[in-house]
């Protein structure tokens, strides 16, 4: 396959950028080889600078549900760019969309729109010490929640241990609030919880972590975590920024039928464009200025183009029967994959829930921890990454990711991945 102009803007990007990208997974170095840099998408493809056409299943990180450059989206885009691209004022289409993210989570009475996961996570975790007067902040391993500050910790040997700092130019002093635990281990959150009775302001995780791959909540793990913060005082937080929109129209919520406190959004409802989210109950949100003393303030917040492709995407979510499609999508997916999975049964393990997807190397039949994530030989999906592009299947850089079905995927794609992944795990097991 020839890369020669994505090796040539990389070498140039190198000159300017840190590490030549703008997002540090994209520099493929998880993987090994060169980034491959793309100047086209259309339906379930992308194409690089030197022409080479890909089945994604990145879907710029899960936000293209309905497939890149969907035509309603692009008409909402557009019939509104000419009216101008920022205002700095309200406008109806935030409106609209508050509308739509309302109903279809029933536990965010309130939202307000802000530009990313990252400040939409910072937001709602500064929200929660607002209301609740309480400092201390308990996260999950495994769980990814953007780059702000106090959710880059990593957990310590032991029991529910302080966050220490998992990034340079984090302060201890920063990290000392957070406290982390293990995903799918009621019984550690619990110990947490106690021993820190009455500091503790919310307890934030993934429903659905996909930043270690795809982890799966263990039988009734979420509504347990549901009973202990309301046994404790604590809110909680649900970062729905890859599972909202995604695993259900209501999310992780309907999916499993838990409703969070806040809920923090993203992704899927700019279709494409950078936004972000996060709502909640009226009493929480009635906190945030100009109605109370949470500051949080944005010049691009509910950027008019964002939220008319935002709009176009859930309406088209909604109006169809997107989740039925996205649903015989995976089933036909898994459906095929099957035979080749059990020829390499005790190897590799395709874990799936709905239209997101992981390969993971490992001998394991199920995987629900970061520990056991860890475990996983990230050597072998390297190579098995670097087959499948030459097979010209385009994968996230990294194994610790997760893969994208969308509304655009056809079962002539799905055929064509299949051959792709069985010829690849031949060539490297």
């Amino acid at each position: 396959m020839n890369t020669e102009k994505s090796a040539a803007l990389y070498n140039e990007a190198l000159q300017y950028l840190p590490g030549g990208v703008n997002s540090p997974v994209r520099a493929f170095r998880s993987v090994g080889g060169t980034p491959l840099f793309m100047k086209k998408g259309a339906g379930s493809r992308i194409i690089d600078e030197d022409d080479n056409e890909y089945i994604d299943y990145c879907m710029s990180w899960g936000p293209l549900i309905l497939g890149h450059a969907d035509a309603e989206v692009l008409r909402a885009l557009r019939e509104n760019a000419v009216n101008g691209t920022s205002f700095g004022t309200p406008h109806r289409f935030e409106v609209e969309m508050a509308k739509l993210v309302t109903g279809a989570y029933p536990s965010i009475e309130k939202v307000r729109f802000v530009n990313s996961g990252t400040e939409a996570v910072m937001s709602a975790v500064r929200l929660a010490r607002g209301f609740t007067g309480r400092d201390k902040i308990i996260k999950c391993d495994g769980c990814y929640h953007g780059h702000a500050d106090c959710m880059l910790v990593a957990s310590g040997s032991g029991l529910a241990t302080f966050g220490t700092p998992d990034s340079a130019g984090v302060t201890s002093g920063n990290a000392q609030d957070t406290l982390v635990v293990p995903y799918n281990d009621p019984e550690q959150l619990e110990a947490c919880l106690k021993k820190n009775e009455g500091s503790v302001a919310a307890v934030i995780m993934e429903p659905v972590p996909c930043n270690y791959a795809l982890l799966l909540p263990g039988i009734d793990y979420l509504k347990t975590v549901r009973g202990l913060c309301d046994r404790y005082g604590a809110l909680l937080i649900f970062d729905e920024v890859i599972n909202g929109f995604r695993v259900a129209w209501g999310g992780a919520q309907e999916y499993y039928g838990v409703r969070a406190d806040l809920t923090t959004l993203g992704k899927i409802i700019g279709g494409g464009l950078p936004v972000g989210a996060y709502g909640g109950r009226r009493d929480i949100m009635s906190k945030i200025a100009p109605d109370g003393p949470v500051y949080q303030a944005g010049t691009l917040s509910g950027n008019p183009l964002a939220m008319a492709a935002g709009v176009a995407t859930l309406k088209k979510l909604a109006e169809t029967k997107a989740y039925a499609s996205l649903r015989e999508k995976a089933e036909l997916l898994r459906r095929k994959l099957q035979p080749v999975l059990q020829q390499h049964a005790g190897r590799v393990l395709f874990q799936q829930l709905e239209s997101i997807f992981c390969f993971y190397f490992t001998g394991a039949e199920e995987i629900k921890t970061l520990d056991e994530v860890k475990k996983c030989d990230m050597r072998l999906f390297a190579q098995y990454h670097r087959e499948l592009l030459n097979r010209g299947i385009y994968l996230a850089p990294s194994g610790y990711e997760v893969g994208f079905l969308s509304l655009a995927h056809t079962a002539a794609d799905i055929d064509r991945t299949v051959a792709a992944v069985v010829a690849s795990l031949k060539a490297i097991l």
